[in-house]
């Protein structure tokens, strides 16, 4: 529940803490001098949109403090638990600043939060019913959201809202796909040709460098021949002195004279294996040269295979030793586009999937809406009578439509009903209804939709708007019976209700300099039953109002 509120420079307020008590709290005060203030503080720290304009205009920023008692919350804890936002106490304390900049920072227990963290924690804290509700009533939107409030079936949402994403992440993906495979549609025919035409020749990995030089060794096959004939007779053949023979003799000369100075050994030693190297390069330069073929046909096959790889490349702007690499990631890209396709087919039967999912999470959400809309349905109508609407008819028409397009919020088309006078057909909200009679009408709702929601404090600002007399009175009972068992805090302009209240606060202004002062405070006993007094007669308080205010404080107390 709400424990404390301190406001600085918000508004018309330059400083004001309130300490709250449970039960329920009336607040009431003159026109125009902020009775709503505190709640639209209260919205502020709870995570709503900042604006510089509320602060205050001899300052430079504005505060709002709100602190709370979670000890019976589990939901809090748990989220602050979460976030590593805990304390040891049971207290939690929520702090908003406003800067003239329009900058805000929000913090929980003292740590830094960003303000949606704020709105977050604030949903298992307080819910805030403001006096338009009775106009969002007459959104079908509104009354979807009060039939799910009131059955609490937040799984089976939340099932239909991750079937629903599902669903829509895989129709984004298969929609990409689509374009992307119309836009690759040409692309695909061309790919398809070259890469035809490339495997037909089947290009090897480094087969251009290989024939390449096959092409220039058969091209030179004659030159090559004659050289090795032409040297291989010098080193070894050749009747007479070859290389193989002066060097044999040059061995022999150093040999002997070894016995004579050993120091040429060494070259004698040098020679001699020379000898055997020329002897092993003959004999090299001979196999070589019986391995070299002069065909004329191979020649002509290589240079025609030479020359389709220098066209083929000429054709597809690649230098000739790059061909093999471009033919592969063609390739890819066809075999990409392939695999698009492949999964254009996947995507389609796991959306017809996903759809039937979403389709069976919408209607067990749709199966517990009507069960739950029956019984709405039920204690409004009984409610209306407590509200002075004896001879209307209240009815919750829910149609589930699986033929609507999927959605987060299921297939589910709804419209409240209401006849208000004997023999009328049931008729939409907004076609019937009287501003007066959807007050009325709203007013149950919240109160029924209070005592099944488990948030710890219910404000209700002003949303007695349009009524008067005994159901006026009908409301605050009905407000001060909510206030048993949940904290309520009420903004109020009717006596009736603000009599029903545990304790009552005043809120007034004043001028002073030409500054603009709010305050509230508390209001006991005979200054209760003056401010009563005020509310039933106007600004002239005489003993018969007074009188009057206590018969009331009296009769709404019971």
């Amino acid at each position: 529940m709400l424990i404390s509120l301190e406001i600085s420079n918000f508004a018309i307020v330059n400083d004001l803490n309130i300490e709250w008590r449970d039960g329920m709290t009336a607040i009431t005060g003159e026109t125009g001098a902020g009775k709503s203030i505190a709640i639209d503080a209260l919205s502020l720290c709870l995570g709503e949109r900042a604006d510089a304009g509320a602060i205050r205009p001899s300052a430079d920023r504005a505060q709002i403090v709100a602190q709370f008692n979670i000890q019976q919350l589990p939901k809090a804890q748990q989220f602050l638990k979460e976030h590593m936002l805990n304390n040891d106490e049971h207290d939690c304390i929520l702090r908003r600043v406003i800067s003239r900049s329009g900058r805000s920072k929000s913090y929980i227990n003292g740590v830094s939060v960003t303000a949606s963290q704020l709105k977050e924690l604030g949903e298992y804290l307080i819910a805030i019913h403001g006096q338009h509700a009775h106009q969002l009533l007459l959104k079908t939107e509104h009354q979807l959201h009060l039939i799910d409030a009131y059955a609490g079936h937040t799984h089976l949402q939340t099932a239909v809202k991750n079937q629903f994403q599902h669903y829509q992440q895989l129709q984004r993906e298969y929609s990409t796909l689509l374009k992307e495979q119309q836009a690759k549609a040409a692309q695909q025919q061309l790919l398809e040709y070259q890469v035809a035409e490339l495997d037909e020749f089947s290009l090897e990995a480094d087969e251009f460098k290989q024939i390449e030089e096959e092409q220039y060794r058969l091209s030179h096959s004659q030159t090559i021949i004659n050289t090795c004939q032409h040297e291989l007779m010098s080193l070894y053949e050749q009747d007479g002195t070859t290389v193989l023979s002066q060097l044999q003799h040059s061995a022999q000369q150093f040999n002997s004279l070894t016995s004579v100075d050993s120091s040429l050994s060494n070259i004698a030693q040098l020679l001699e294996e020379a000898v055997v190297q020329v002897e092993e390069a003959s004999r090299e330069i001979r196999d070589y040269a019986d391995q070299i073929d002069q065909d004329p046909l191979r020649l002509q096959e290589v240079e025609d295979r030479l020359s389709k790889i220098m066209d083929l490349s000429r054709k597809h702007h690649v230098r000739p030793e790059e061909l093999y690499e471009h033919h592969q990631s063609l390739k890819a890209q066809l075999d990409n586009i392939s695999s698009d396709n492949a999964r254009i087919d996947i995507l389609e039967q796991e959306i017809a999937q996903t759809l039937s999912a979403y389709q069976q999470a919408a209607l067990a959400l749709s199966d517990s809406r009507s069960q739950s809309a029956k019984k709405l349905q039920k204690l409004i109508s009984a409610s209306m009578d407590d509200l002075a609407m004896k001879h209307c008819k209240f009815a919750i028409e829910l149609q589930p439509k699986p033929e609507l397009r999927p959605n987060s919020e299921g297939f589910d088309a709804i419209e409240f009903l209401v006849s208000t006078n004997p023999g009328q057909p049931l008729q939409a909200l907004a076609k019937v209804a009287s501003g007066g009679e959807l007050s009325r009408i709203s007013l149950a709702i919240q109160v029924i939709i209070a005592e099944k929601v488990t948030t710890p404090t219910l404000i209700f600002d002003e949303v007695d708007v349009g009524i008067s007399g005994p159901t006026a009175s009908q409301v605050g009972k009905l407000l001060r019976k909510l206030g048993k068992s949940t904290q309520v805090i009420c903004v109020t302009h009717l006596p009736q209700v603000a009599c029903s209240g545990h304790q009552q606060f005043f809120v007034s202004k004043k001028v002073i300099k030409g500054e603009t002062f709010t305050s509230m405070k508390p209001l006991e006993d005979a200054h209760r039953v003056d401010e009563i007094a005020r509310l039933i007669g106007g600004e002239s308080i005489s003993e018969t109002t007074r009188a009057s205010a206590k018969e009331l404080l009296a009769i709404q107390a019971a």
